[in-house]
């Protein structure tokens, strides 16, 4: 075990703060700022320990472009790692500003990317941080660098050798999006609509929620056809197979309603009927999350041994460089990873 693992696990087994690992994500976009932006921030400073992955010239530039210096303590690949106040950055010098392109997908950008995602989630997979967050990626650009990339699950999955269920979850305060079916072309959706499908979405919802705090979480099912089927005119899924797997759920012990039509679900769970929504497919829930809060809104990617969040907007090309990114999903992801790193480490620390 080298200096710089067994210093960490050491900090992390003794300390109360958790340690969050942090990628900086797609360098030709608002990573950079947001990265500088969000490690300044005080109240997160204060509730954990963070250890920054990726090229230290990279975060000077997000420096420049928002006028904000967090003050990390930049260490090389390998050192030694003092944890405290001060965020370390491990500069793994993997990307020169000479080949930065902003606005604009690259190889170089989907290789820094890449590599550093991949350093945060084996760092927190050998037991050194409690949960991972990084600013937002370019799927092109990560395609690019690693051609097998479909999404980030499967890239989590590659990176740490890890095969058990895993869904991402789309959040907004305390509104939870979950889905049975994610990155597939709508003319597959149907046919992998299964009960033991629901069912399994609906397990890792629950526990990626009681997780984040609720006990016990409600959670409404949408249906697929419009108006929920209308009886079985507009369709049988909601009758055949849905319902079944609401109610075996139910038998199960899981809080669940439904299914209900997708067109007014998200106004009931908005108002607080609800803890989330399992939809049948992406668009169907990533819409209404979008519309209702685009500018606060959370990914949580769940079902690995520790939480991975980050902001639910992409790269914003358009506005690369100009220091006018808006903070708020940024901050909302970080304090939703810290919260859960939070719980997590009290957990653990009750069960020893």
């Amino acid at each position: 075990m080298t200096q710089q693992r067994s210093r960490v696990m050491e900090e992390r087994m003794t300390g109360d703060l958790p340690v969050v690992a942090v990628a900086l994500g797609d360098p030709s976009g608002i990573s950079p700022e947001l990265t500088a932006r969000i490690l300044a921030e005080a109240d997160l400073r204060a509730a954990a320990r963070y250890v920054v992955f990726g090229d230290a010239r990279l975060l000077q530039q997000g420096i420049a472009d928002s006028g904000v210096d967090p003050q990390v303590r930049v260490v090389r690949d390998g050192e030694a790692l003092p944890l405290g106040e001060r965020p370390v950055f491990v500069d793994l010098a993997n990307h020169d500003p000479a080949d930065l392109q902003r606005g604009k997908a690259t190889l170089a950008g989907g290789k820094a990317a890449t590599e550093n995602f991949r350093r945060a989630l084996q760092f927190a997979a050998a037991g050194q941080a409690d949960a991972v967050f990084f600013t937002p990626f370019n799927k092109a650009a990560m395609r690019f660098a690693y051609p097998g990339y479909d999404d980030e699950i499967r890239f989590v999955r590659d990176a740490i050798g890890f095969d058990g269920p895993a869904s991402e979850f789309n959040i907004l305060g305390k509104l939870w999006n979950a889905r049975v079916t994610s990155h597939i072309p709508l003319s597959e959706v149907a046919a992998n609509i299964t009960q033991e499908r629901i069912l399994r979405a609906l397990s890792l919802a629950d526990a990626n929620l009681r997780a984040a705090g609720f006990e016990p979480p409600r959670i409404a099912v949408a249906g697929i056809n419009p108006h929920a089927g209308d009886g079985g005119n507009f369709g049988r899924d909601e009758i055949d197979t849905i319902e079944p797997a609401v109610q075996a759920a139910k038998a199960k012990g899981f809080t669940v309603e439904g299914p209900f039509p997708s067109d007014t679900v998200f106004l009931r769970a908005r108002n607080g009927d609800f803890d989330a929504v399992l939809t049948m497919y992406h668009d169907q829930g990533q819409i209404a999350m979008k519309l209702i809060g685009f500018d606060s809104g959370v990914t949580l990617i769940g079902g690995f041994p520790f939480p991975i969040c980050t902001p639910a907007h992409g790269t914003a090309y358009e506005i690369a460089g100009k220091g006018i990114a808006n903070l708020g999903a940024t901050r909302a992801a970080l304090a939703l990873a810290v919260k859960m790193a939070q719980d997590g480490k009290a957990r653990a620390k009750a069960a020893a």
